[in-house]
């Protein structure tokens, strides 16, 4: 992907940034070479996975009240039949979490003018223009779109610019140095490097032609993973740069949590060792998601739910993505957080039940239930009788006692009511 200009940049003081020389050798990696490094494919693997199994609803609120509606199509097959919407938002993830942007051309329209289907287009193809009036236009294979023509999300913006920024680009350095380590570590596991060290002859002194002939002779067998035969006089020593190849082969490791960095994500999510390890413990794996939601997934959650709210439902409808699927807990903690809600009256049980993909209730459940204890509410009422009970002739009258009950349990006794005291007769 790349951003144009339309307006001709003749001099380096007329662009927006002036290329500059570098004195380093390392060069830039694509998207595809960075997601040959582990740390970049873990990272955007855990963040796509996560994004696209998550719950999708669709909600209105109506004075006050928030009700769920039925997802439209173009929530459920995105990118048509054969592009349902955990591939769709898959793909869309990793693009955002790579190249910063994700694109799709816009193939019908819904009676509202909103998009029915979108898809897809490898965002490395596409090339996006903003001209001085900052009118954009984009261009795939050849052919000129205009903005209402395109689907287009970013993240990692910047005030001014028609795209997001890439971090794959931002974290070359980082990326290069462990690709660098990579293929250092593949060359000397199959020979192909060979390790730097002095050859040499015991028993005489070499002429420069009988030098070089022993070297490449030496050189030619070791590379190609073959046996260098050589008689008893032979020596080799490996010089102490070897000690730098191994300290160049634990920067690998040692790049793995900056890449991470980069990508927000956690280096313990993706089992990268931490130098130094962790100064943050944590209680249970609850509480590491809820940290890892809302440190580094939460923004990437909201920003697209607005972007599939405004973009592809009515008002004032609304998308959803449910984050609670991150906080999964033991069934010990989960019964009891169910069991508070219902107390709390937050959720009926039929609604959890219904989570648990349990049907109601029967009668004949509930007899049982009534059975085996009394209900919370009648149990609560016998304790509240109880205690006003005790109270009347002490504390309250009789009369008093029978409005605390009128009012607090919707009973309908008479009052004034007949005279009673505890222990007499009324």
């Amino acid at each position: 992907m790349s951003l144009l200009f339309a307006r001709e940049r003749r001099d380096a003081k007329s662009q927006l940034i002036p290329p500059r020389t570098s004195r380093l050798s390392i060069p830039a990696p694509t998207v595809e070479d960075a997601r040959r490094n582990s740390a970049v494919w873990a990272c955007t693997r855990l963040r796509a996975d996560l994004l696209s199994t998550l719950p999708l609803d669709v909600f209105v609120r109506v004075n006050g009240v928030q009700y769920e509606r039925p997802r439209p199509k173009v929530l459920t097959e995105p990118g048509g039949s054969d592009v349902r919407y955990m591939e769709w938002m898959y793909s869309t993830q990793q693009d955002l979490d790579t190249f910063g942007n994700t694109f799709g051309i816009i193939t019908a329209r819904d009676a509202a003018n909103r998009p029915a289907r979108v898809d897809l287009i490898p965002a490395r193809d596409v090339t996006v223009r903003q001209d001085k009036d900052r009118v954009v236009t984009y261009w795939y294979g050849g052919t000129k779109y205009n903005r209402d023509e395109i689907w287009h999300e970013k993240q990692y913006t910047v005030a001014g610019l028609a795209v997001g920024l890439s971090p794959i680009a931002y974290a070359a350095l980082a990326i290069s140095q462990a690709t660098s380590a990579q293929e250092f570590t593949v060359g000397w596991y199959t020979n192909s490097a060979v390790p730097s060290g002095i050859l040499r002859n015991n028993s005489k002194d070499l002429t420069r032609a009988e030098a070089l002939d022993a070297k490449e002779s030496y050189r030619a067998a070791v590379s190609g993973g073959d046996i260098w035969v050589a008689g008893k006089a032979w020596e080799f020593s490996p010089m102490t740069a070897q000690k730098a190849d191994t300290q160049f082969l634990a920067a690998q490791q040692a790049t793995l949590p900056d890449i991470a960095r980069y990508m927000s994500c956690p280096a313990d999510l993706i089992d990268a060792m931490v130098s130094g390890g962790s100064s943050v413990t944590y209680a249970n794996i609850v509480q590491r998601n809820l940290q890892f939601l809302i440190m580094n997934f939460g923004p990437a959650i909201a920003r697209r739910e607005e972007a599939l709210t405004h973009g592809m439902i009515r008002d004032p409808q609304y998308v959803k993505l449910n984050s609670d699927a991150l906080l999964r807990m033991d069934p010990q903690t989960v019964s009891a957080m169910f069991g508070q809600q219902v107390r709390d009256r937050l959720r009926a049980p039929s609604e959890i039940r219904d989570l648990w993909n349990l049907p109601p209730l029967t009668e004949a459940q509930l007899a049982e239930f009534d059975r085996l204890s009394p209900a919370p509410a009648q149990a609560d009422l016998a304790r509240a009788l109880q205690q006003i009970y005790l109270s009347v002739g002490k504390v309250i009258t009789s009369d008093e006692a029978r409005q605390i009950v009128n009012e607090q349990f919707g009973a309908s006794l008479a009052l004034p009511g007949p005279s009673f005291e505890p222990g007499g007769t009324s």
